[in-house]
């Protein structure tokens, strides 16, 4: 079926939300708008001048990216400059640009889990904390015949998602009573006259970033015209979430057999690595983080891995981090053009699911500015 920008980010959102990128991180729509049909999507890495003239020999309608291309404030819109004439062509080609950075860092099988996959290292879980969700419970009472409807449609707008199982909830049966006045319009019963019905109170939990949409899909389906629910916090239920991976490799492996695997997974030319003054000889322990995550490098050590890989180190942190015992492979930030591949699989998998008739591509430029020689 036909599709509009704004409901294919409505379906990428459930799966990368907004919310868990972190503060300050300059993700969502950049350039155009969603409030359009599309029919061509593609997906890149960065929006580069020659990325963009791939979009537009392609036709694309949507661009999909994980670098913001406008991270940081564009004081001048002049095309006689090739860096800010990329936007005044994506606008002019009527191209949106919408970007999910930091957030596809944090989400459960994202690229960080891709990159553990790709590595072999199992038993993960995330190097740094970023977010904590709370738990809400939703209990609400229908007539013991909508009561089957209600539950359906609380589960389709998320609620009742619990560890490894999806839309579980509590029903227990009641009678309720109430009499209308004479203002009301009452499904069941007459003005100002008692009136009682066998009724369900139906309870399912979720996470509070969901409140909204439950409770609006709640009203929508609710047959009464005042209907009865309550909303409240759990304290002992949480969804956390972080940035970067930690785990292990299935047996320990030599040093440098562990640094030529990392250089054939992401069939790289050459890699930059900081040897420890103490070098160990055996990696079992990994930590990852992608893009540019020195910063995160004793959040290795505390979590005791044997190996640290993250791109952009910088001289004077790989001094400090020589000191450390830990071994740190820098592969370079080009290594997150994995997402590519990977996201367009998602796509597809979505496009089956809803009977989308749009094309998803994926970008075949290369951005990656740096060469070895």
């Amino acid at each position: 079926m036909q599709m509009r920008g704004s409901e294919f980010i409505q379906r990428f959102n459930q799966y990368c939300p907004e919310w868990l990128a972190e503060e300050g991180d300059p993700i969502g729509l950049h350039i155009g708008t969603l409030n359009k049909e599309v029919d061509r999507i593609m997906m890149s890495l960065d929006v580069r001048p020659a990325v963009v003239a791939e979009a537009i020999d392609k036709k694309i309608d949507l661009l999909i990216v994980k670098h913001p291309p406008i991270f940081r404030p564009v004081s001048r819109l002049t095309t006689d400059d090739v860096q800010t004439k990329m936007y005044a062509d994506l606008i002019k080609h009527d191209i949106a640009v919408f970007a999910a950075h930091t957030n596809m860092d944090i989400i459960e099988n994202g690229l960080n889990d891709w990159f553990c996959d790709a590595l072999d290292v199992l038993d993960t879980k995330y190097l740094i904390h970023t977010h904590t969700v709370k738990m809400k419970k939703l209990a609400v009472y229908v007539p013991h015949t909508d009561a089957k409807k209600m539950r359906q449609v609380l589960a389709e707008a998320g609620a009742g998602e619990q560890g490894d199982y999806q839309a579980t909830s509590f029903t227990v049966n009641g009678t309720g009573r109430f009499t209308p006045n004479s203002e009301a319009n009452p499904t069941i019963g007459s003005a100002n006259v008692p009136e009682q019905v066998q009724e369900s109170k139906i309870e399912v939990i979720f996470p509070e970033t969901k409140q909204a949409e439950i409770e609006a899909a709640m009203l929508t389906a609710h047959p009464y015209e005042e209907p009865a629910y309550d909303i409240y916090p759990l304290d002992n239920l949480a969804e956390n979430y972080g940035i970067g991976r930690v785990g292990n490799l299935a047996k320990a492996i030599p040093t440098d057999e562990f640094i030529a695997k990392v250089k054939a997974t992401f069939q790289l030319e050459g890699l930059r690595v900081v040897y420890p003054h103490t070098a160990k000889k055996m990696i079992k322990r990994v930590a990852i983080c992608g893009g540019s995550g020195e910063k995160f490098y004793r959040d290795a050590l505390a979590a005791n891995a044997d190996v640290y890989i993250t791109g952009d180190v910088y001289y004077h942190t790989a001094h400090d981090m020589q000191e450390t015992g830990m071994l740190v492979i820098d592969p370079g930030h080009y290594i997150e053009s994995l997402c590519k591949e990977k996201m367009v699989a998602l796509f597809e998998q979505w496009k089956n699911e809803e009977d989308w008739t749009v094309d998803f591509f994926v970008s075949e430029t290369s951005t990656n500015p740096f060469s070895f020689k």
